[in-house]
């Protein structure tokens, strides 16, 4: 009996699925491509104000004011506008940038030297009242300097420290310890006991586990309350505005209303000062930066 030959059915060739191409970090194009636009626009939207301050300081006074607006200098570059507000009658900015600068930087080492500690011994003890001293440090960070002025001017005459800078490193320290304190205390408690145990047996003593093994790994930490308090004392205003009389005494961010007057305003003085403000703060990030960094991306890797 023959047998048929069985038949035989084509097969039709599946679809190839169709291919995204993907850079490096398996993320598409199409994707990567609205990540740059939108932070380009967003880059932007924050960069605008300061490219505002940059060219109004380079203008003259009735270029600023100029109506319709001109959004270029016409005139020419006034360079000069840096060098000329330096020698104006109305507040002697070169001593007013020693004193925010003096105040901003021993109010931040003041803060280190309390808080780190402070946020050490609280994150590795418990003791009676830990935690409401805990609260009570975070309640402080409710209260501003504008709220407190009448008394803080008060003490600051019994303390015979009225219109000095010891006032104001006491005044900025104080109110940047407690978020200081806190960021750093999360960043100890973080780390394990059982690395200090085993430094202890090794024969460490406690100064010296906390600066050779917990500092190093609470450094994010520490970055953080330093740009904190120091961007924080660097741009008070408030209190020293009431505690501190003598125009040579003044940070920059009293000396910069002495340009607005009642009736007359130095725009290109005020934006020029602005600019000088902002570069100190753009500098130490631009330092701090890798080790940032390096800090947050240091126990990543395994």
């Amino acid at each position: 009996m023959a047998i048929a030959p069985a038949r035989t059915v084509p097969v039709q060739p599946s679809p190839q699925p169709r291919t995204r191409k993907y850079g490096a970090d398996g993320v598409s194009r199409r994707t990567m491509v609205g990540r740059i636009v939108v932070g380009v626009l967003v880059a932007i939207l924050f960069l605008v104000p300061y490219l505002v301050m940059l060219v109004g300081s380079l203008k003259t006074r009735s270029e600023i004011l100029a109506v319709p607006p001109r959004y270029f200098p016409q005139d020419g570059l006034q360079v000069g506008n840096y060098l000329t507000m330096w020698s104006t009658p109305e507040t002697p900015l070169t001593y007013n940038l020693i004193s925010t600068v003096v105040i901003a930087v021993f109010a931040t080492l003041l803060v280190l030297l309390v808080a780190t500690p402070a946020a050490y011994y609280t994150a590795r003890f418990n003791f009676p009242g830990r935690m409401a001293f805990l609260f009570l440090v975070i309640v402080t960070q409710m209260l501003q300097p504008a709220v407190l002025t009448a008394g803080l001017f008060r003490q600051m005459l019994v303390l015979d420290l009225n219109d000095t800078w010891v006032a104001m490193i006491l005044i900025n320290a104080a109110f940047n310890l407690s978020f200081a304190l806190w960021i750093m205390h999360s960043f100890f408690a973080g780390i394990p006991k059982e690395v200090d145990e085993a430094a202890q047996l090794d024969g460490a003593s406690r100064l010296a586990v906390l600066f050779r093994i917990n500092l190093p790994l609470v450094w994010p930490g520490i970055v953080t309350a330093i740009i904190f308090t120091f961007v924080a004392s660097w741009n008070e205003f408030a209190a020293s505005l009431v505690i501190m009389s003598t125009a040579e005494n003044q940070p920059l961010s009293v000396a910069l209303t002495k340009f607005i007057g009642q009736y007359a305003t130095s725009w290109q003085y005020v934006f020029g000062v602005s600019i000088v403000a902002i570069v100190p703060v753009i500098v130490l990030f631009a330092l701090i930066e890798k080790r940032l960094i390096g800090g947050l991306t240091a126990g990543s890797v395994k």
